[in-house]
């Protein structure tokens, strides 16, 4: 199943069963993702897409696929490298992304495989870990690289974590429907270039090993979501590097789940970003299957 969270018109936050014969609209779906719930066969329009889910955790890997590590001449780890996006720099499908007042001028995409944990899980084996997993979508680890690398000193979280920063979706699909995760393309397209090109199978660790490492060290709540690892063809590598831009657009795609596209914008010294908990509300329903 796809799921999508959205605003309907009527502002209520709903999260449905995306079919894309309905258009803008979603079967609306009572009870708890998480849970229990159930596909009703009443419809709503979707006046704006939210992220899939309000994470109460975000776990990032850094140097996870294989290019990536070479284009930056770092050996491969080994244990998964983890970092923590803040929870407030989550956006939904066509939010903009806000390149910060506070002065990061390296601003860099980064086209991420996202898990989202279904249940409550600790110290699980790798044999049992998918079982934990809801399921998957889109997300963007953008990053500030003169923060992270020279601002920071290399302790990568605030870099990564300003506002606006961890775009999601659009939607969320379920585990079934992808039974081999380790096989999927993944590309970035900016400004309708393509700049990433990869296939998850070009991960150091794959999904049961990362979900069983992580549980060894934390607890993994329902709704934590983790992203996986870049591939190779981030901007700061490039040459000359290529960094996002005032009017850019961003688009994550990756096989059987769909393109989460995100425009890029200066943001304002009052920014007012309309915040529903940590989904931010910017821009109308544009979804591409």
């Amino acid at each position: 199943m796809k799921l999508i969270r959205f605003l309907s018109k009527e502002n209520q936050v709903l999260c449905g069963l995306y079919e894309p014969e309905l258009q803008d609209q979603a079967r609306i779906i009572r009870g708890d993702l998480f849970g229990k719930f159930k596909v009703t066969s009443k419809s709503a329009t979707i006046h704006y897409v939210l992220p899939p889910v309000s994470p109460c955790n975000i776990m990032a890997l850094g140097l996870n696929y294989r290019k990536h590590a070479d284009e930056t001449n770092v050996s491969y780890p080994e244990i998964p490298v983890v970092f923590i996006k803040a929870t407030t720099s989550v956006i939904g499908h066509m939010s903009p992304i806000l390149l910060p007042t506070a002065g990061p001028e390296n601003v860099d995409y980064e086209a991420e495989l996202a898990i989202i944990i279904g249940k409550k899980v600790k110290n699980v084996p790798p044999s049992e870990a998918m079982d934990c997993i809801l399921g998957y979508t889109c997300a963007n680890d953008v990053s500030a690289r003169d923060w992270q690398i020279e601002k920071q000193k290399k302790q990568w979280t605030r870099g990564k974590s300003f506002d606006t920063f961890c775009p999601m979706g659009p939607y969320l699909v379920t585990r079934d429907e992808i039974p081999d995760p380790q096989n999927l393309r993944i590309r970035t397209i900016l400004n309708g270039r393509t700049v990433q090109d990869s296939n998850t199978s070009d991960m150091i660790f794959d999904i049961p090993s990362i979900v069983s490492d992580l549980s060894r060290s934390m607890t993994l709540l329902p709704g934590t979501v983790i992203l996986t690892g870049t591939p190779e063809g981030v901007g700061f590598t490039r040459q000359p590097p290529v960094f996002l831009q005032d009017g850019d657009s961003v688009t994550i795609d990756i096989e059987k789940i769909g393109q989460l596209t995100n425009p890029v914008k200066r943001e304002e010294q009052r920014e007012n970003i309309i915040y529903l908990g940590s989904r931010g509300v910017q821009k109308p329903l544009v979804l591409g299957d």
